[in-house]
């Protein structure tokens, strides 16, 4: 490609674009982006033709790689047929026959489905049904929320309020709905227990749901935290009569090393929420799931009906593609097969906490992180002195502040996962003397 087109979209991009989660005066005056022309497997390709490993699986939704041939085929076939329809009302194919799917590999019990078309919107989904479960079913106060510190479950004004970061919601703070942020379970499980405990002891009554990323946050640094937190958070919602929501948009679809990181405890909860990998990171596509109980607290006449819904909510492309990323994930065996290589990802990040830079690895399926030593919180830069070397080796690390981490597409060939590994090793070394 020309150095010519190349400054052209950086000049266009510069003047005109406004990217998320970017310093803006920073990203103008200094910054020199990866500029994407492509992407296949576990690689992107910028307009000269180089190749960078995705080692964060562009924001967690590439779990099956880049332009996977199957998905990109079932994109293009379902293009020549129907590309969008409403589902207000009335229902087409892919959306009928993926709802059944996703109900068949879903936690037992969960048997409702309702479509949105992110992450964002599929919690935003989630904390409307609660309220207007309860409004309209005898308990009309429950509208208080419990989530943890260092919770992300979103962008949207009402899931901001779920959010755990002071970075993300303190602007936005006067506009929030009450919600208890608890102590995490990953900086002490007993202390965060027994809080969770005592909240609902105090406000059980009028609290609507405890909301979780179950057993990794990852916005706050891919903080990990054992099962028996989701497995006491289930007892203590049943006894307070307070509804289970599970966030597992990130953690879902294998990431966590079983289809849900509900699996690990044999949790189910009252919702589920999940989008990124449920279209293989093709189109924006995302779901709720909940129970015949909370469906059927809407059933009764016209006023009872969730007055909620997106405009490309099911869309027939998104449905589609879904549907075959299901199906590859049971030809390929891609849940059978992630063992080995979360293997493959714990002993590389063992390896480097040997290095004098590093602290606090862990690691959980295909998620590894690690902590620079050093400064902390999201605003820190030192992740990003790795992340301009990983660039220069090859490889799309985006950090999150101190926390260096990898979360690559569950199906990344052997031979890129360790040519990843050796990449963060050296932009570790090469970044803490930089």
């Amino acid at each position: 490609m020309n150095a010519s087109h190349r400054e052209r979209v950086l000049r266009a991009d510069k003047q005109h674009l406004w990217h998320p989660y970017t310093a803006m005066d920073r990203y103008i005056d200094e910054t020199h982006p990866l500029v994407v022309a492509r992407a296949a497997g576990s690689r992107l390709y910028d307009l000269d033709g180089r190749s960078f490993i995705d080692g964060n699986a562009s924001w967690w939704t590439a779990l099956l790689g880049h332009n996977h041939p199957r998905l990109t085929a079932a994109l293009c076939a379902q293009a020549t047929e129907l590309c969008h329809t409403s589902l207000g009302g009335i229902t087409h194919e892919g959306a009928a026959l993926f709802a059944e799917e996703l109900v068949r590999v879903a936690p037992p019990g969960l048997s409702k489905v309702f479509f949105t078309d992110n992450g964002s919107t599929a919690v935003e989904a989630a904390i409307k049904l609660c309220v207007q479960y309860w409004a309209q079913n005898g308990a009309p106060e429950r509208t208080r929320f419990v989530s943890l510190k260092g919770a992300f479950h979103g962008e949207t004004l009402g899931v901001s309020a779920l959010g755990g970061m002071s970075e993300f919601r303190a602007p936005f703070a006067p506009l929030l709905f009450p919600c208890a942020h608890l102590a995490s379970p990953a900086d002490g499980l007993e202390v965060a227990l027994a809080e969770l405990e005592r909240e609902l002891e105090q406000h059980g009554a009028c609290t609507a749901a405890i909301v979780l990323e179950p057993l990794v946050q990852g916005a706050s640094g891919m903080r990990i935290y054992p099962p028996v937190y989701l497995v006491r958070a289930r007892e203590l919602a049943d006894a307070y009569g307070v509804l289970l929501v599970f966030d597992e948009v990130f953690t879902g679809y294998g990431r966590t090393g079983r289809m849900w990181a509900a699996d690990h405890g044999a949790v189910v909860p009252d919702v589920l929420c999940s989008a990124k990998g449920l279209s293989g990171g093709l189109l924006p596509f995302a779901a709720t799931l909940t129970t015949e109980r909370i469906f059927e607290g809407f059933l009764g006449g016209d006023s009872r009906t969730f007055f909620y819904g997106h405009t490309f909510a099911g869309n027939p492309l998104g449905a589609r593609v879904a549907r075959e990323v299901l199906a590859i994930y049971r030809d390929e065996g891609i849940l059978e097969n992630v063992g080995a290589k979360a293997r493959r990802l714990r002993e590389g990040f063992a390896k480097l906490s040997e290095l004098d830079q590093v602290e606090n690895v862990r690691t959980l399926g295909m998620v590894a992180a690690l902590d620079l030593v050093g400064g902390s919180g999201y605003l820190e830069r030192s992740g990003w002195r790795v992340y301009e070397e990983a660039l220069k080796r090859g490889a799309y690390v985006r950090p999150l502040g101190q926390v260096v981490y990898l979360t690559p597409p569950l199906n990344i060939p052997d031979a890129d996962l360790d040519e990843l590994l050796e990449i963060v090793r050296a932009s570790v070394l090469a970044g803490a003397s930089g």
